[in-house]
């Protein structure tokens, strides 16, 4: 009964259900999240805590960043059931429809990269 209790708890915020419609999409960073949802860091990393906890996403590490995507259902026996019932209930929800959008638009080397040292240098005056 836990399990199922995680998963509905995890499902009882509207943005941690659009956390997981984004990531069927692709996987996504936390940066691309933040940016999508313009929630903070902090924030949206308790709800991908919560997911991950329900058993609904993973994350992979891929070199600097750490990749969330869906589970698969050798990972959860809950994932299947709980995708068919979203994209049923939200297939034309707009706000699911824009986050869809801006995960296409979104580009981790552009958010999530930091400033090149030399041109923070240069542009205090330290160059």
């Amino acid at each position: 009964m836990r399990n199922t209790i995680n998963v509905y708890k995890a499902l009882s915020d509207t943005n941690r259900v659009r956390i997981l419609m984004m990531l069927k999409n692709k996987p996504l960073c936390v940066c691309e999240i933040v940016d999508i949802l313009e929630l903070a860091n902090s924030t949206v990393s308790k709800h991908l805590s919560i997911l991950r906890n329900a058993n609904l996403i993973m994350d992979e590490k891929d070199g600097r960043w750490v990749n969330y995507r869906i589970a698969n259902v050798n990972e959860s026996e809950d994932i299947s059931m709980v995708l068919a019932h979203l994209a049923e209930q939200l297939q034309n929800d707009p706000l699911i429809e824009a986050d869809s959008k801006r995960v296409g638009a979104v580009d981790r080397f552009v958010i999530c990269a930091p400033s090149d040292p030399v041109d923070e240098g240069a542009a205090n005056g330290m160059a």
